[in-house]
């Protein structure tokens, strides 16, 4: 007999994706910055690729920083185009009178 779940599951939390991705990057560029001085040492200890790599993260971070930015203003966009469709639809649904159209 299958399990089946005794709740419906909770809807999605939303968390603030911008300030994530924003912390995220700033901390690879950090990274960057402060190992680039040891270039010479990290290299002659096998680590020379380490500056890059958060180069690379700190540079990726800028392209998911687009991507958070432009999703959140298409989540802002749609639930105002919701809205202004249900406040429409609830008006268009009642006469003159304010009686609900049958």
């Amino acid at each position: 007999m299958p399990k089946t779940a005794l709740r419906s599951a909770p809807p999605p939390l939303e968390g603030n994706d911008v300030a994530i991705v924003g912390t995220g990057t700033v901390l690879w560029f950090v990274g960057f910055v402060a190992l680039v001085p040891f270039q010479g040492w990290l290299s002659d200890h096998g680590h020379g690729t380490w500056p890059w790599i958060c180069l690379s993260g700190g540079l990726l971070g800028l392209i998911g920083l687009k991507y958070c930015t432009a999703r959140r203003a298409a989540i802002r966009r749609a639930r105002a185009a919701a809205e202004t469709a249900g406040a429409t639809g609830a008006a268009g649904a009642t006469g003159a009178s304010g009686e609900a159209a049958l």
